[in-house]
């Protein structure tokens, strides 16, 4: 399978395999999962070949991540502005979204910066980042370096293994799987904090 999309893509233009991985990196921050990291990998195997270069590869998925996050960023913005302080969605509880947002405001450009590295929460930490009124100019200078080091990591990867693509995907899949083990811990642990704070109110 792996073999197969190498050799598909590498058929391509160069200036076609870079709009594809734009387009990758892009739709993962809307439409999760999506195999942007695969991609990009696949791309790095590329530029071990010689079909495309590293810095239009590195710019292009880099490019497509940061368009997706201040997209979903955007739709976030606009979300809490337009409907949740409204008041036009009953079923949810402005206080407790007042709350959420006071702590993503404390802790969010911790997160985006490390947002690239948490697959599977991107989309939510840049919808959140828009709801909670995140600084733009400064939002925007820390989800692009968090994509460039996260992205110069794929494309090395691709380098070093080469065709044996499977591999890779296979430690990605278990470095998401870690990653989501520990974030459903953590909220997990807010949620019995929270009901046993509650209970004794």
């Amino acid at each position: 399978m792996f073999e197969s999309i190498l050799t598909q893509i590498s058929d391509f233009t160069p200036l076609w395999i870079y709009l594809t991985i734009f387009f990758f990196a892009y739709i993962e921050n809307l439409f999760p999962p999506s195999p942007s990291d695969l991609i990009v990998v696949i791309g790095g195997s590329l530029v071990g070949t010689g079909t495309i270069s590293f810095i239009p590869l590195l710019f292009s998925a880099t490019l497509g991540s940061l368009a997706g996050f201040l997209t979903a960023f955007i739709i976030g913005w606009q979300f809490d502005k337009k409907l949740i302080h409204s008041g036009k969605i009953k079923f949810i509880n402005i206080q407790s979204v007042d709350k959420v947002e006071t702590a993503f405001r404390k802790w969010g450009y911790y997160l985006i910066v490390a947002n690239r590295f948490l697959p599977g929460t991107r989309a939510v930490i840049s919808f959140f980042a828009g709801m909670s009124r995140l600084n733009v100019n400064k939002t925007t200078i820390l989800s692009f370096i968090s994509s460039a080091i996260w992205n110069v990591l794929l494309i090395y990867l691709g380098m070093t293994f080469g065709k044996n693509v499977e591999l890779i995907d296979g430690y990605l899949k278990t470095y998401s799987t870690i990653i989501w083990i520990i974030t459903g811990g953590i909220i997990l642990s807010f949620v019995i904090r929270y009901l046993i704070i509650k209970g004794r109110k």
